[in-house]
């Protein structure tokens, strides 16, 4: 297998394999030497490589008995030992987070009391997902955090798709952020213009000494 895995993939002939100092950059120069060059010609040299490799590398074993022992474990119980076993908190609305995914408990006698408690999440090589409370499996159903719905998937009217644009369009206008300038938050307020010329008229408050502003209203009109 190995050197078969090699054939298809000589540019990793830099990986260490199994066999390593034997096969490693020998199958590579074997078959630079019988001008290999494509797959086809590749899987055709390798069943006569692989005899004369294993005829002059291999290694019987000392006692040629098999010592492998019988498995004694159910096929459930092995599942439960190679998977992927995790302990999550329970939210108070029966809610886990797993791998991007919204784990939502279904209401039961035995799942209502496990708010603010942990379970048991086994993700298992066939990708089943289960939780259990003290091996009782729980119901749930699932939500994934990162699924969309597309344009295309919801409708395919071309009305209901432009009455949507439409409904976008004007939210995206009421909730638009609106950024005051440093006028506006001090309370400015911009005024007109002063133009001075010969009709210009200075209108004081009157004076309460009739002296002072009979003084400027005077010289005003003198002004003119």
């Amino acid at each position: 297998m190995a050197a078969k895995h090699t054939v298809f993939r000589v540019n990793k002939q830099g990986r260490v394999e199994r066999v390593n100092r034997t096969l490693q950059d020998r199958l590579v120069k074997e078959l630079r030497l019988d001008d290999v060059c494509d797959i086809q010609a590749g899987n055709v040299f390798l069943p006569e490589f692989l005899v004369r490799f294993n005829e002059k590398f291999s290694v019987r074993a000392a006692k040629p008995d098999n010592l492998h022992r019988r498995l004694s474990l159910t096929p459930e119980r092995l599942s439960d030992i190679l998977c992927h076993r995790e302990q999550l908190h329970v939210g108070q609305q029966l809610t886990l987070a797993y791998d991007r995914k919204q784990i939502i408990l279904e209401r039961s006698a035995v799942s209502e009391e496990l708010r603010g408690q942990y379970v048991d999440l086994y993700d298992f090589a066939d990708g089943r997902l289960e939780v259990r409370w003290k091996g009782q499996v729980l119901p749930y159903r699932v939500f994934r955090k990162d699924q969309r719905v597309s344009h295309a998937a919801i409708i395919e009217n071309k009305r209901l798709g432009h009455a949507l644009a439409l409904i976008k369009v004007q939210q995206d206008v009421k909730y638009a952020p609106k950024v005051q300038t440093n006028s506006e938050k001090s309370g400015y307020k911009k005024r007109g213009r002063r133009v001075y010329g010969p009709e210009y008229n200075v209108n004081l408050p009157p004076a309460k000494n009739g002296g002072g502003n009979a003084g400027l209203t005077e010289s005003a009109e003198d002004g003119r």
